[in-house]
């Protein structure tokens, strides 16, 4: 008999297709499983960054990032990302944020598109101090994260990406398992602020894959790891 195998489910109980092609996108690389063979999941980051490299001032403040996020042109961009099939990677922070916001009506009503995506995703939040993991699909890890990621890497299922969460960065970063980085560059000066590379050494090399200039004066950047 020929056709697709019906859907196999991962460790975490989420559905695995049989075949699923990879499509760009911001959070880019949707995952394959081809006769029973599993392909390694890789990791992403995304994040907005000032023009001096900060993806917050030196006061926790990233409002610049949500300046002009409204243009059209951006928000169908997004919309058509937000639709990617990436199980989403946080920090407890950038966690409790997005949880507060994405799921109310009020998101659902603003950005349906993209509240359906960001909620249907399968989330893995970093915590050592957070009782439950309440947003739908979620799974609440308090290990090591270089640890548990590079566990999960090797486990079937979707790729996976950091949406802000600047500490697990560096440290997923120092461990060598963030495979491509993706960066919003807001047309802004903060002068200082946090880096989500802090601490980082070995100075690890990364190739550009693509790019997009916004009318609005944004600029997406794609980079995959060379070295």
């Amino acid at each position: 008999m020929t056709g697709r195998k019906p859907p196999r489910q991962d460790e975490w109980g989420f559905d695995i297709p049989a075949d699923c092609r990879r499509k760009p996108a911001l959070v880019s690389g949707a995952w394959q499983a081809r006769n029973s063979e599993v392909t390694m999941r890789k990791l992403s980051v995304f994040n907005n960054v000032s023009l001096d490299g900060y993806f917050t001032d030196e006061n926790q403040d990233y409002s610049f990032a949500h300046e002009g996020a409204n243009d059209p042109e951006l928000m169908e961009f997004t919309k058509a990302n937000a639709q990617g099939e990436n199980a989403l990677v946080f920090g407890r922070i950038t966690y409790a944020l997005m949880s507060a916001w994405w799921p109310t009506p009020a998101a659902v009503t603003a950005m349906p598109e993209i509240a359906k995506g960001m909620n249907e995703a399968p989330k893995y939040v970093f915590s050592r101090t957070l009782k439950a993991a309440d947003w739908s699909n979620s799974t609440l890890l308090k290990g090591d994260p270089a640890t548990e990621i590079a566990r999960i890497k090797q486990t079937p299922g979707p790729n996976m990406t950091v949406l802000g969460s600047g500490t697990i960065v560096a440290q997923l970063t120092a461990a060598g398992l963030v495979d491509d980085v993706q960066l919003l560059v807001c047309p802004v000066l903060l002068g200082s602020g946090r880096s989500m590379f802090a601490g980082v050494t070995g100075e690890p090399r990364w190739t550009l894959s693509h790019s997009r200039t916004f009318k609005n004066g944004r600029v997406f950047l794609a980079y995959n790891r060379t070295a």
